[in-house]
């Protein structure tokens, strides 16, 4: 791997390649591809998403164990994320755990996103991190939203994503570009400039060497993550990806209605490749027969109906790759766009 590419966010991370994995949310964050991302150079997410306490700190042991030349005895160099409206919707005791786990394990950094009371979970984090002073990320779809993470949040750093973006996100979000801007020319008043990491669309090195021109610290990418065998994604799912183009991406509810997973917040939709389960939704095909159809889908691998989240950057990904390789290919070819833009 050639040489490093200093900004902020490698600065606080003490990483080399200004990408970073997305936290697709109980879909494909686990120990395995977090630790190979931060292995490639990279900082690695894991999902809380749906897990228990008990999964998660297995997730978290087996990133720990799959690390290479790490100072393994102190901060574990990875990152956690957490849906807010889905800690809100727990038990006290059990949104705890979920945090205990994270803290206990000495993670780098934790991830807060689509909450409407964040500040409760991010305060929960700093009053019992020992003085460990964890980095906390928050995901943002609006500079509104970006405003409040740093001026009452105190977010060490914004990840700003863009409508372009697979997965979940605000159905409001502007282009990737018009956020990055206008979150980079806000003044901020009193507070401290953030981190601003650039995330929705981006598909190659070439993606992220355009952002870092254009002021992001860094990039997070999630899609092209997809395609590892480190995912939690299914082969069918895969090939799906490999075979999609930008074209066969929409944004929409359909795949929570056919999950039963309708509790977003008000505004969140999610970007994924249109099937069936789609048009059956657009059409008004009753909800039962929905996810009937989806269910069975999902059990037999029909790509027709199960669901597979993409940002519009999936036409240009057409290779499975090992995770660690994907960030250093990465890494390898923003520098070539760099020097072409130098």
């Amino acid at each position: 791997m050639h040489g490093s590419i200093a900004t902020g966010i490698t600065r606080l991370l003490g990483i080399t390649i200004s990408s970073l994995l997305c936290s697709f949310q109980g879909i494909s964050s686990i120990g395995a591809l977090a630790a190979q991302v931060t292995n490639g150079g990279g900082f690695g997410l894991i999902s809380a998403g749906y897990q228990t306490a008990d999964s998660l700190i297995s997730e978290l042991s087996l990133a720990r164990s799959l690390l290479e030349a790490q100072n393994l005895t102190g901060i574990l160099p990875v990152g956690v994320g957490y849906l807010g409206w889905l800690l809100d919707k727990m038990p006290f005791q059990e949104a705890e755990s979920l945090l205990i786990a994270a803290l206990t394990a000495n993670v780098q950094a934790f991830w807060f996103s689509f909450g409407n009371d964040l500040g409760k979970w991010i305060r929960y984090v700093r009053e019992n991190s020992s003085g460990k002073s964890p980095l906390i990320f928050v995901q943002v779809n609006s500079l509104e939203e970006a405003v409040y993470a740093v001026e009452n949040l105190e977010a060490d750093i914004i990840v700003a994503q863009g409508i372009e973006s697979g997965g979940h996100g605000g159905s409001y979000a502007p282009p990737l570009f018009d956020l990055l801007q206008s979150i980079l020319e806000h003044p901020f008043g009193s507070s401290p400039r953030p981190v601003v990491l650039a995330a929705g669309g981006l598909a190659n090195g070439a993606d992220i060497a355009l952002q870092l021109t254009l002021g992001a610290a860094g990039v997070v990418m999630g899609t092209r993550f997809l395609l590892s065998p480190e995912s939690k994604y299914t082969d069918a799912q895969r090939e799906a990806l490999i075979a999609a183009n930008t074209e066969d991406t929409v944004r929409t509810v359909a795949f929570d209605h056919a999950r039963g997973t309708i509790d977003w917040p008000e505004g969140i939709d999610g970007r994924g490749l249109r099937n069936d389960t789609v048009s059956d939704f657009e059409q008004g095909v009753s909800l039962e027969l929905i996810q009937s159809k989806f269910k069975e889908g999902t059990r037999t691998q029909d790509r027709r109906r199960f669901l597979v989240w993409a940002g519009t950057g999936v036409g240009l990904m057409n290779r499975i790759m090992p995770a660690k390789d994907v960030v250093q290919e990465l890494h390898q070819e923003c520098q070539q766009q760099l020097a072409k833009l130098s």
